[in-house]
């Protein structure tokens, strides 16, 4: 899903190639960066947000699998806090959940 639609290269490179050696391959075929579009101002006011106060033992993948029903979706929610892991954030900070998650991955045009 995350991968679906992304350019996918191989990767041969003289740089990896004791390590290609020693795994007995000749590369490894990898996915390109997305772009994604940012969201305007005008786009926040078509979301909703739930305001979640982070605590010890939380991660973002249990966020997403509560609010979104899948845990491949974490990266929305570093996304829209700006705090790309977990370590980023402390007990007490408030992590701000976009919804609903289609309209999310629409406006960012997340294919």
């Amino acid at each position: 899903m995350r991968n679906n639609g992304r350019e996918t290269f191989f990767n041969s490179s003289e740089e990896y190639k004791n390590l290609f050696k020693k795994r007995n391959v000749k590369g490894v075929t990898q996915y390109g960066t997305p772009t994604l579009k940012s969201v305007s101002q005008d786009d926040y006011a078509l979301l909703s947000f739930i305001n979640y106060t982070w605590r010890t033992g939380d991660a973002l993948y249990k966020l997403a699998d509560k609010y979104y029903d899948d845990s491949r979706y974490w990266w929305i929610i570093a996304l829209f806090n700006e705090k790309p892991t977990e370590f980023h954030l402390e007990p007490g900070d408030i992590v701000v959940i976009p919804t609903p998650l289609t309209r999310v991955l629409s406006l960012i045009e997340y294919r």
